[in-house]
């Protein structure tokens, strides 16, 4: 499966019958799938099929949807008031034509007669606005589907940051794992140099004592675990990259775990170098967690 990022853009046109619509797709970063939809007046309709045409090809990310609907064909239709016409026609039976014209009634005078013909923008039927609907929801798959292809080569471009990221994670465990300062050799000669000068200019301390302190030191000083986790969760980044699809929150987490690593190796060492390393080790790390937040 391929990677997604969150962010995204797409916009799609059409028409259907007398009208123009128009679709636009935002996406950026969130932490579920939250949608927020603009329709105008008359499409609320379509809210439901939004929600589940979306749901269909995207995952995670706050997500705005807006359509706009323009009538690129204005249709006007003449509504005759029946009732109205048939009170003409009484009064003009009523008065006779003794006092009107006997002459038929020409349209012109119908409409000059106020209320009697209405003028307005003729309404499309049932068929018509379903055909609408239909086509406009299939802009709507094409504007998604567009969004997830943009979001799918942002992640392929995020999926090569983070590689080199792993990378260099990894690098710097193996460069701190190989430091000089972490042999027994010279743990040992550093904490008998350390406890000489100790007993040197202090009297009364119990050398059995002080020897197991030492040895005590000396373990909770060991990087070994703090390596061998960070190597654990290099391999488990890139079998989620390799695996692809939703893994965001996922990797999110391992970030988590590589700065827990790198801040107790920093607490730990007792050598500049170390010390040195596990600070870029931060500083990697940080930048892999802030494109992993880019991350479906």
């Amino acid at each position: 499966m391929t990677l997604q990022s969150m962010t995204g853009f797409a916009r799609v046109e059409g028409s259907s019958g007398r009208y123009r619509w128009a679709w636009e797709l935002r996406s950026v970063n969130g932490k579920g799938l939250d949608l927020r939809t603009r329709l105008p007046q008359g499409h609320e309709g379509l809210e439901a099929d939004i929600r589940r045409l979306a749901g269909e090809r995207l995952t995670r990310g706050n997500i705005q949807i807006g359509l706009s609907v323009t009538v690129s064909e204005n249709k006007v239709e003449a509504v005759l008031n029946r009732d109205a016409l048939a009170a003409v026609l009484a009064l003009r039976d009523e008065l006779g034509p003794e006092v009107l014209d006997p002459a038929p009634l020409k349209l012109d005078t119908l409409l000059s007669i106020r209320g009697l013909v209405d003028m307005r923008e003729a309404t499309d039927d049932a068929e018509a606005i379903a055909a609408r609907d239909a086509d406009i929801l299939g802009g709507l798959e094409r504007a998604i589907s567009a969004l997830a292809d943009m979001r799918t080569t942002e992640g392929a471009a995020l999926r090569r940051i983070l590689e080199d990221h792993i990378l260099r994670i990894e690098d710097l465990a193996l460069q701190i794992e190989a430091d000089p300062s972490r042999s027994p050799e010279e743990i040992a000669r550093r904490l008998e140099a350390q406890l000489a000068a100790l007993m040197d200019t202090t009297s009364g301390l119990d050398r059995d004592r002080l020897h197991q302190e030492i040895a005590l030191i000396a373990t909770k000083a060991d990087l070994r675990e703090e390596i061998d986790r960070l190597k654990a969760h290099v391999t488990a980044a890139r079998e989620l990259l390799a695996t692809g699809g939703p893994v965001g929150r996922k990797l999110d987490f391992l970030a988590q775990e590589f700065n827990r690593e790198s801040n107790t190796i920093c607490s730990k060492s007792n050598a500049v170098a170390v010390t040195a390393a596990g600070i870029e080790l931060k500083v990697v790390i940080d930048q892999f967690r802030e494109q992993v937040q880019n991350l479906e």
